[in-house]
């Protein structure tokens, strides 16, 4: 097992990477003691490791309740956060409660939000079993719903515990959810290590393959960025927008197609190319850099030409992004590569890079 650790005061924590953490007792050591735990969790992953979590926490807690929610990005709604608070008064769970989010970035998200909320604030824990959620999602204390007319508007900042990566969750993967997974991977060499870049191009067949020391590199280097990041800039008030690369472009294709169409690190992926392409029509970047990134992108089963929504359809979603400021949009452009600036672009220019990007 290895360990990244956030520093955010008394709000640190580490992130636990390994191969079979489920079922290691040490793994859930030292956590706040409680009488109950609540495991939220989806129909999807529920048959597949929910049984083994539930064993290792009995160890630890008097009662281990389940909450199972419907799989997928459209169900990331108030209605999935109710069926939370549901089970929660029903089985009279107090606020020493501690709550674990067995799954994807959906789960994860949803079940930290229900923790920030329930009677004020109660303890939860992370234990992400898709890539994506491992990279990116369950660490940083991002929690949030969707509303129908933008992605993660309504949520908190909110840490876990612990992040707790089992890579053997990975092997069950569905192969379009790796490569989901890969998008929020291949965004930390742009904005933040070149180097980490050049390793995911030379041991990208090795990950499409599920290689577990490929793995195991590309998920503790993807948090040791984000720590970094997070541990500097906790609430987003600066340096921290810039993990949101590709996100501007790639909400509002989530939300312009409806949530759960695209999976959202396809999104992410595509929003990459748009935002280099706008990179590089504002001098940051050269066409070398945005074709590299480009068929890295689609080397890692990801779309590289986005959906033809409209130039107004994805101004206006941009518009409601939570970087924009005074319904200017706000976009993470890469200068130079390695790093990363957040900065505004005409309309004009933006609809430029729309028209070539997306399909007729």
């Amino acid at each position: 097992m290895n360990q990244v650790h956030i520093n955010l005061g008394e709000r640190s924590y580490d992130i636990r990477i390994g191969a079979g953490l489920l079922d290691h007792a040490d793994t859930w050591a030292q956590l706040p003691k409680a009488a109950a735990a609540l495991i939220v969790t989806n129909h999807t992953v529920a048959p597949l490791y929910l049984a083994r979590l539930q064993a290792s926490l009995q160890a630890h807690y008097a009662k281990v309740h389940v909450c199972s929610l419907p799989d997928g990005e459209a169900y990331k709604t108030w209605e999935s956060l109710q069926l939370i608070f549901d089970e929660l008064l029903g089985q009279a769970c107090d606020r020493k409660t501690v709550l674990f989010a067995l799954g994807g970035g959906v789960v994860g998200d949803i079940t930290g939000f229900a923790a920030a909320c329930y009677m004020r604030g109660v303890p939860f824990v992370q234990v992400p079993t898709t890539l994506l959620a491992q990279v990116d999602s369950s660490v940083g204390g991002k929690t949030a719903i969707n509303h129908p007319m933008g992605k993660n508007m309504v949520g908190a900042f909110y840490q876990p515990e612990r992040v707790v990566c089992d890579l053997a969750t990975l092997n069950t993967l569905p192969q379009r959810e790796l490569s989901a997974g890969l998008a929020e991977v291949i965004k930390y060499g742009p904005i933040a290590d070149m180097a980490f870049l050049d390793w995911i191009e030379q041991h990208l067949g090795d990950l499409l393959a599920r290689d577990p020391q490929a793995l195991a590199h590309a998920v503790q280097r993807s948090c040791e960025i984000k720590a970094h990041v997070v541990g500097l800039d906790e609430r987003e008030s600066g340096l921290r927008a810039i993990l949101n690369f590709g996100h501007t472009f790639g909400h509002a294709i989530e939300a312009g197609l409806g949530f759960g169409v695209w999976l959202h690190g396809e999104a992410v992926g595509c929003g990459m190319v748009m935002a280099a392409h706008l990179s590089q029509r504002l001098g940051l970047v050269d066409a070398a850099f945005t074709e590299r990134l480009t068929d890295l992108i689609h080397q890692a089963g990801l779309p590289i030409v986005g959906p033809d929504l409209g130039t107004e359809a994805y101004l206006h979603h941009m518009r409601v992004d939570k970087k924009a400021e005074a319904g200017d949009i706000r976009f993470v452009l890469i200068h130079p590569p390695g790093s990363a600036v957040v900065r505004g672009a005409p309309d004009a220019l933006v609809a430029e890079v729309l028209q070539a990007c997306c399909q007729a």
